[in-house]
């Protein structure tokens, strides 16, 4: 309806016909049908036509419409390519990259001694953080502190997923680690056959080094360019979303711990005062009658004086 209606009163107001085919019906058409009766001098036809000529007219409007839209998508995707960060190109260069980094994916590790470990995965494309495309992974083969095994790992279940799925690869998988950290993302991409689809290299964070595959040196990208800023901050959210992740994990299981030393306090109970309170600090610091409110009156006492008594 508000289409109609800019279309007739604005740029195109002059031009009054004296019938209008409509696909379906609109709410209220009589102010428009109206305003247009009385600039064309007489009664202006408002039409929904089901079968016939008139149908096939409306038809290919909205075939013409639908192919405007593609053309206007595809159009957007083209100035979106133009406008493709030089720095991207430049780490294309300094890298010796097969493709351009549009897309890049990286990836660390987080575990303290060995306890729950876990990993993340981010996105970045165009040089942007794509924060619907972050993954999380709980290791779940890999016993001990084990960065290799644990790369190993989450790059198993990520590109063997997409290869099942036979969905797009990234163009750059980013590794935080140096050259063992790297062999480890290169026999797996190797185990699935992807080392010509994809570029893969490890970032180093002592000094900044780059590692490509198979290469005994490393890469020293210049400490001013954009391009080595975009591989830190895609480095730096990879450990800042595994580090996060890594303390809620540690946190839950020391609060489930907690509880269930409690008399009384089971798995149950222990998972519901996770749900509602997050966090061990929100715990201990919860009031009696909040606990009470969360898993009743007798158990919200007890959960409370042995929370008093850590706090």
């Amino acid at each position: 309806q508000s289409f109609v209606e800019d279309y007739y009163t604005g740029q195109h107001a002059e031009i009054i016909p004296n019938e209008v085919m409509l696909s379906e019906p609109i709410e209220d058409p009589e102010p428009i049908l109206e305003y247009l009766s009385n600039e064309l001098g007489k009664k202006v036809k408002w039409l929904y036509p089901k079968i016939g000529e008139k149908k096939q007219l409306v038809n290919m409007a909205i075939s013409n419409a639908e192919f405007q839209l593609k053309q206007r998508e595809l159009e957007k995707l083209e100035a979106d390519r133009d406008r493709t960060p030089k720095s991207l190109e430049d780490l294309k260069t300094y890298l010796h990259l097969s493709r351009l980094p549009r897309r890049m994916e990286c990836f660390d590790n987080s575990n303290m001694q060995g306890s729950d470990p876990v990993a993340s995965m981010v996105c970045f494309v165009d040089g942007k953080p794509r924060k619907s495309m972050y993954k999380k992974y709980a290791i779940k083969t890999v016993v001990g502190p084990d960065d290799f095994a644990s790369m190993r790992e989450i790059l198993r279940r990520r590109y063997g997923r997409l290869k099942k799925e036979g969905a797009h690869l990234p163009d750059l998988i980013v590794v935080d680690g140096g050259k063992g950290q790297l062999s480890a993302a290169v026999e797996v991409l190797e185990e699935l056959d992807f080392m010509a689809a994809v570029d893969v290299i490890g970032l180093a964070k002592r000094l900044e080094e780059v590692f490509l595959p198979y290469k005994k040196d490393s890469i020293l990208i210049p400490k001013t360019s954009p391009s080595l800023r975009i591989l830190q901050q895609l480095r730096d959210e990879a450990h800042r979303f595994a580090i996060t992740f890594h303390r809620d994990k540690r946190s839950k299981r020391t609060l489930k711990s907690d509880l269930t030393t409690i008399p009384g306090i089971g798995e149950t109970t222990s998972k519901k005062l996770l749900r509602t309170f997050g966090s061990v600090q929100s715990v201990r610091h919860a009031s009696l009658a909040e606990l009470q409110e969360a898993i009743g009156k007798k158990m919200g006492a007890r959960v409370y004086e042995v929370m008093q008594q850590k706090r």
